[in-house]
């Protein structure tokens, strides 16, 4: 009798907490915001918008034509101390890389140019402006991009992608959380 005591309580045990651990993530941060990282002001939340315009393409110096590839996120942020951009809210990130490799990723890259980038926002909720102008080398290609922070500020967000050279821009509206 005393072995069926002791193995009924301890199946009841087993039970009772198998039960706990399914069910305590569910209900005990039910409240509580997605944290996908910590940084040195809070927890960050899950809202997030993927941002991705068609390449730019331009003319580099002298007979140089390239592409740029946009692609990135707008965050509710604080980034965390290890990201691209360390305590960022409310912006964009783009990954800039430049040119394509026919052959995959261990082969040459065409369409790669020294370029002057040029990232302009507006926020049409606030009415902020702001431009950012970086230097991306050619060898900046999808397999190392080039990081910009477009500090945008929350809200619906006209973002324009361009060169300081000939070249057809390419524009998006988002959101920034």
């Amino acid at each position: 009798m005393t072995f069926r005591k002791s193995f009924a309580s301890a199946a009841a045990t087993v039970l009772a907490g198998a039960a706990l651990c399914l069910a305590a993530p569910g209900t005990a941060h039910a409240a509580d915001p997605c944290r996908l990282g910590w940084s040195n002001v809070g927890p960050r939340t899950c809202a997030m918008t993927d941002v991705r315009t068609a390449p730019v393409a331009f003319l580099g110096d002298g007979v140089c034509v390239g592409i740029l590839n946009v692609s990135g996120n707008a965050f509710d942020g604080p980034l965390a101390e290890y990201t691209e951009a360390p305590g960022a809210a409310h912006a964009v990130v783009l990954r800039i890389g430049q040119g394509f490799s026919p052959l995959g990723t261990w082969a040459p890259t065409v369409l790669a140019c020294d370029v002057h980038l040029v990232v302009e926002w507006h926020n049409l909720d606030h009415g902020n402006t702001g431009s950012v102008t970086r230097f991306v080398p050619a060898a900046r290609t999808n397999n190392s991009p080039e990081i910009v922070l477009a500090d945008t500020g929350p809200g619906r967000v006209q973002l324009t992608v361009r060169t300081d050279r000939p070249n057809l821009p390419q524009s998006v509206e988002i959101f920034v959380p």
